[in-house]
This record gives structure tokens, C-alpha cells and sequence, in this order.
């Protein structure tokens, strides 16, 4: 055979791979998506009663009003920065990641326990005696921040020890909220991989459609 011949079956040949590969997959792929998992192939986008877009499942946001159960700390503040003031072009970069600060960081031990301002000349309250003064037992993702600093989930734990204080500021029977956090727990994937975990935006919007 010619080399003539042979380069142009190897030629053939890319171009059917290419279109199969780069063309007709995807496609598929984006129309199986689309039918079969429109929830999560459109970014797992949820609404508040009024229908506005108001987060994804996927990507947790801060919550820290005492009408609400709160987030889990991030080192990000999940990337919510002022776009008038977003020196560390966070906004930018979609930036995500942990501290990795050690257990021993004073950095770390500051935010946790708190630390004396000379400049205020007070003492600045740390996470974990705030979550104490609120009546709330911390729990370990109440007061660590996760490895990606976006996680959506609590634990189980984390969100029965909010139930008091946001009973109490919302005036709601401490069982209905409990009901929430049951019908918002995501279970082990496949039932046997990870822990379950409560979504802190699903709950909150849950929270906020409840009759009072």
C-alpha cells in the first residue's frame, strides 16, 4: 500500500474519532443529562417560594442570623465578597480551599477561643464561646472550617444543636423543626459511602415556607 493511501485512512480515521468523541458524546450526554437528571445537569439550582433563584444544593452560603440555622465556618466566606471591595479577587477566581492551619496555628486558636484587641481594649469573642452564649453545644463542623470552604452539608448533630435558639427567635415548636432537619438530611451515597448530612440552604428555605 501507498503511504498516499495509509495517511489517508489514519486521516479517516481522526475525523470519525473526533466527531464521535467531541460532537456526538457530548451531545448525548448533554440530551441524557437534560431528560434524565434536569436537576443536577442545570447546576442543582433552588428557589425561594416566589420562584427567584436563590442558591445551588451544591454550594453552601453563610448564614448567621439567629433566625436561621448557620453554616459551617469558611475560610472563603463561600466566596461572597463585595464586588466594590474584593481586594483578594475572590469574585474573580471563584477561590475555594482550607486554611491549613494547624491545630496548634494561633491564628486558628484566635478565632476559636477568641483573643484580646489592645486596639478596642476588649476582648474579642472566639467561635466557640459564641456558640455557647447562643445555647448551642458545638459540634465539630460548627467551629472548623471543611477542606473545600463551600460545603453546603451540616451534620445531623450540627443542626439538632440549633434547634433551641431558632425555635425560640422564630417562635416555633422545637418537633416541626426537627421534622425539618430529617426532611432535609442527605443519606451515605449508595447508602454505604460518607455520612449524612443536612443541606443548610434547603433547610433555611424550608424554614422560611413553614406557616407560623
Amino acid at each position: 500500500m501507498s503511504f498516499a493511501h495509509e495517511a489517508s485512512k489514519a486521516i479517516r480515521s481522526t475525523l470519525v474519532l473526533w466527531v464521535i468523541t467531541a460532537i456526538i458524546y457530548p451531545f448525548v450526554m448533554i440530551a441524557c443529562g437534560q431528560v434524565i437528571f434536569p436537576f443536577q445537569a442545570n447546576g442543582s439550582l433552588l428557589k425561594n417560594p416566589g420562584g427567584k433563584v436563590v442558591g445551588s444544593a451544591l454550594i453552601g452560603q453563610p448564614f448567621s442570623s439567629d433566625r436561621y440555622f448557620n453554616s459551617r465556618p469558611s475560610t472563603t466566606n463561600y466566596s461572597t465578597a463585595d464586588p466594590k471591595k474584593d481586594e483578594a479577587k475572590v469574585l474573580q477566581t471563584g477561590v475555594s480551599g482550607a486554611s491549613n492551619l494547624a491545630p496548634s496555628n494561633p491564628a486558628l486558636l484566635e478565632r476559636i477561643k477568641g483573643k484580646d484587641d489592645p486596639d478596642l481594649n476588649k476582648r474579642v469573642v472566639g467561635d466557640l464561646n459564641r456558640l455557647k452564649s447562643a445555647g448551642i453545644q458545638p459540634t465539630a463542623d460548627l467551629v472548623y472550617t471543611s477542606g473545600s470552604s463551600l460545603d453546603p452539608h451540616i451534620t445531623p448533630q450540627a443542626a439538632t444543636a440549633q434547634i433551641g435558639r431558632v425555635a425560640k427567635t422564630r417562635g416555633i415548636a422545637p418537633s416541626q423543626l426537627e421534622t425539618l432537619i430529617a426532611q432535609n438530611t442527605d443519606g451515605r451515597f449508595l447508602g454505604i459511602f460518607g455520612e449524612p448530612g443536612v443541606n443548610v440552604l434547603k433547610l433555611n428555605l424550608a424554614l422560611d415556607a413553614l406557616k407560623q
